[in-house]
């Protein structure tokens, strides 16, 4: 049992029979009244956030997230296949599982799955992706206003806002958190 004046960002709790991961937390001691903890967490299974308030008194179970390295292989229509290269065992996952995930999915990228007791919590992807582009339209001459972009879509379907300089078939970084143009590659 972990005490809320013990928790930490990144941890993960088991509240009220589901499984949170701790983003943020503040201890509150307030000049009258007695101290809390306001947190930020998110939940593993269905990937929502929640804000909440505990007093300093209430204590949470740790859960243990087995993760594994694993290798993206491909799809067929919302099935995804996925390699387990310690094992050799294959894993199957729903879009639903990976949810928009799947938009940074190339073949043969390692990803990590997290499990709970036997149960597939989702996939964690690395922070940044280095993707082809596909199709984008060519710049317009004299259209050098700040931070001018245009839409580029790269080899998952994803539509991307690049800047004006990227062509079709170059490479870019693309951010897993907000599918945001990082950098070339």
């Amino acid at each position: 049992m972990i005490e809320v004046n013990d928790i930490k960002t990144g941890m993960t709790l088991i509240i009220e029979d589901n499984i949170y991961q701790v983003i943020e937390f503040l201890h509150v001691k307030p000049g009258k009244g007695s101290a809390f903890m306001k947190t930020k967490l998110k939940n593993l299974r269905t990937g929502g956030t929640i804000e909440r308030t505990f007093n300093t008194n209430v204590k949470f179970e740790k859960a243990n997230i087995e993760k594994s390295n694993v290798q993206y292989l491909y799809n067929t229509g919302d099935t995804y296949y996925f390699m387990n290269m310690e094992t050799y065992e294959q894993l199957e996952l729903s879009s639903d599982q990976i949810g928009d995930d799947k938009n940074y999915l190339i073949e043969n990228m390692m990803v990590i799955v997290s499990f709970f007791k036997g149960e597939l919590l989702g996939v964690i992807l690395p922070d940044k992706i280095e993707m082809t582009v596909t199709s984008t339209e060519p710049a317009v001459k004299g259209n050098t206003t700040n931070n001018a972009t245009k839409d580029a879509y790269v080899e998952t379907g994803l539509l991307v806002r690049v800047p004006l300089f990227i062509e079709q078939g170059e490479k870019i970084l693309v951010s897993t958190s907000d599918g945001k143009y990082v950098s070339r590659a």
